[in-house]
């Protein structure tokens, strides 16, 4: 199967991929003569050199970008404290650490977004003393991804995030200024589409995976609300920019079919579109292939009740609450994931195109100061929004999804599917929460 980016999960049909529950592992942890889990070590502290070394498997997703792999075995191999076994995962990953959690020990360590269910269930290990005292300068809707009820289960890797790229040459030949307001974009989208161009992409599906997210937030809404106790949708401004998607999807404006999914730029820099709704990773491509032809924007507002918005997401290392070295695994990941600041800038910004997951390594990334990097990370600091979060479950998500296809696609009637996603979720809010 074909590898994937770490940038997968930004979008609603990815961010609850891991809600339902697959067939338990089995329980060989495939390490004969692991010594037993040591009980005295603390969350922060190394093996000493006296006792023999535990060894620590670690699950990584297949990240499709050039010497990632290379990269984290080399981290693991660098560490004292623990032998680290790295484990490369092609394919569906999140299906395989829904299988892992259920009963078996390893991985002891593994990246993912923390579910409340998992947290219920007691699957993962809470890491708040080993980031107390790092906390506030991780960014706060990239930290929200790994929160659960106040508790911290995940140590964020690096941000990604989704922006508008618009070939500069393009609007302004055909007189439109970049959007500002979701009828702006629609407006401008329009206009572009001519001579085998068309105006926007926001992926094969009409936008349903990529923008459910930017349209609630430029309403001024989200998914959740009061802590996650409420749903967040349950407004008929949501049903109004849900139909927009429908405007965008029956006027010709949108560009379908691409070779390439969105998450590719391939669209944006051959000229098929004047206009694609992508991620940051890609602004390496897009600038050798177009120079300075290009600019980025967040997803513009509803009117003037609303906010621009960007999408954030981010893997964080976690911890199985079911490995035999529990202790060890957290030493670890402080180690990668908070002592080594060098290695986690290394890891944003050297493969791929990335935004630090800490504020204070922001500034030292030379690869995000100037022009639309620079601009990608100002929206990241202002109009940042996590997609779905911890509480949003995978039946919430579907009945979104459903809702807004058939509102995009088939032009059904937007506060009717609506309504009916809200309830979805109301039941789910009800199941968690009581």
């Amino acid at each position: 199967m074909q590898q994937r980016s770490r940038r997968a999960f930004l979008s609603l049909a990815g961010t609850a991929a891991v809600g339902a529950v697959a067939a338990a592992c089995g329980s060989n942890t495939g390490r004969p003569g692991d010594p037993p889990p040591s009980t005295a070590m603390s969350a922060g502290a190394s093996t000493t050199s006296q006792a023999p070394k535990v060894t620590l498997q670690q699950w990584y997703h297949a990240y499709g970008e050039d010497g990632v792999q290379e990269a984290v075995k080399n981290y693991a191999a660098s560490y004292s404290g623990a032998k680290v076994n790295v484990v490369w995962n092609p394919g569906d990953y999140d299906s395989k650490i829904v299988t892992a959690l259920q009963n078996s020990p390893v991985p002891d360590v593994f990246e993912a977004q923390v579910k409340i269910d998992w947290v219920r269930q007691n699957q993962v290990v809470s890491l708040d003393d080993i980031i107390g005292p790092v906390k506030n300068d991780f960014s706060p809707a990239v930290l929200a991804a790994q929160t659960v009820e106040g508790k911290v289960y995940g140590i964020p890797q690096a941000t990604d995030t989704q922006v508008l790229f618009y070939r500069k040459s393009m609007l302004q030949a055909a007189g439109v200024q970049p959007p500002q307001t979701v009828d702006e974009l629609i407006d401008a989208a329009s206009k572009l589409s001519k001579d085998g161009v068309k105006g926007l992409f926001a992926g094969n599906d009409g936008g349903v995976g990529t923008l459910t997210g930017p349209l609630l937030w430029s309403a001024g809404l989200d998914y959740l609300k009061n802590n996650n106790r409420e749903v967040g949708f349950d407004d008929p401004r949501s049903a109004a920019a849900f139909s927009k998607l429908h405007t965008l999807n029956t006027n010709g404006s949108l560009l379908l079919g691409a070779p390439a999914d969105w998450s590719d730029p391939g669209a944006f820099v051959d000229g098929l579109c004047a206009m694609q709704w992508t991620g940051l990773w890609n602004v390496p491509k897009v600038r050798d292939a177009l120079n300075d032809d290009f600019g980025v924007l967040p997803f513009p507002k509803l009117d003037d009740s609303g906010k621009p918005s960007v999408p954030v997401g981010a893997y964080g290392a976690m911890v199985n609450a079911k490995s035999a070295h529990v202790n060890e695994a957290k030493a670890f990941v402080k180690w990668l994931w908070i002592d080594q600041t060098d290695s986690q800038l290394e890891f944003a910004t050297r493969y791929g195109f990335h935004v630090p997951a800490r504020q204070s390594l922001i500034d030292k990334a030379q690869t995000l100061q100037t022009g639309p990097a620079a601009d990608v990370v100002k929206f990241v600091k202002e109009n940042s929004h996590l997609i779905g979060g911890p509480v949003w479950t995978q039946t919430a998500n579907t009945a979104l999804s459903d809702a807004v296809a058939k509102i995009a696609k088939e032009g059904a009637d937007p506060v009717a599917q609506t309504k009916a996603a809200v309830t979805v979720a109301q039941s789910e809010l009800k199941r968690l929460f009581g």
